[in-house]
């Protein structure tokens, strides 16, 4: 194979400070795609749709798990397709395979699931050969066929005002492959990362960056955390926010 130049140190490190403009280019133009996604117009679900779960029926509103928004992942795991009754078609199993702790995207009121045409029992069992733990959803009436996933995967965001449900954001295709981290999931959803950083509405939920992360089993048993230190006001690259005063972060966590 015909590889690159090999260069010096130095020369290395000049081409790479010069490739990371662009890479913080590509950085921002991501976060303001975001931000689009946030002013997306909201589509009102007002149909009842089925599924069935572990404990039996469920709703739509159900799958919230009492959380602010809901992310839904269409799989292909049914008669017909590859795989089955052992698994779940390969692609969907890799994007199975990369979903994240779910408490952090909980620790943001959001909660991801999976759904499919399979009986509950067969999900059960693929997901315990497999080690997956999101909640599996199966699909029971038209909720693929509404949402744009009855013939290929796709991930559906959806927020709600109390019984009330919303269609906030769609990707599905080539778009799906960037999913798989807290970051990429927050990043679809209506209202973001929750950060205070981030180009939100106003009136958005925003707290300080960093400083809700926590060990995926310890989240609700403290304040937020400052485990990444302070800031140094004579270092002009920390990017390190200030500390949050105790009574403007009882508020927050109050809120």
């Amino acid at each position: 194979m015909n590889t690159p130049p090999i260069v010096s140190p130095q020369e290395w490190q000049a081409a790479w400070q010069q490739l990371l403009v662009k890479e913080k280019e590509v950085t921002r133009a991501r976060d303001a795609l975001a931000a689009l996604r946030r002013r997306m117009p909201w589509q009102a679900v007002d149909k009842a749709y089925a599924f069935e779960g572990p404990e039996g029926k469920v709703n739509l509103l159900d799958l919230f798990q009492g959380r602010r928004q809901l992310i839904v992942y269409r799989a292909f795991f049914e008669v017909g397709v590859d795989g089955w009754p052992h698994h779940a078609c390969r692609g969907c199993s890799m994007m199975a395979d990369h979903v994240p702790d779910l408490a952090h995207l909980n620790a943001r009121d959001t909660t991801l699931a999976f759904a499919s045409r399979a009986p509950q029992a067969d999900i059960e069992r693929v997901k315990a050969r497999m080690g997956w733990k999101m909640p599996w959803y199966t699909i029971a009436g038209d909720f693929d066929i509404d949402f744009g996933v009855n013939e290929w995967h796709g991930t559906n965001a959806f927020i709600r005002n109390g019984d009330s449900v919303f269609r906030t954001y769609f990707i599905h295709n080539r778009g799906d492959e960037a999913l798989g981290t807290t970051w990429s999931y927050l990043d679809i959803t209506a209202l973001g990362r929750q950060e205070q950083w981030e180009d939100s509405p106003e009136g958005y939920p925003q707290t300080p960056p960093y400083e809700w992360w926590d060990w995926h089993d310890a989240y609700g048993e403290h304040t937020p955390s400052r485990w990444f230190g302070d800031s140094d006001p004579d270092h002009p690259n920390d990017q390190r926010p200030p500390r949050v005063g105790v009574e403007d972060r009882g508020r927050r966590t109050a809120g």
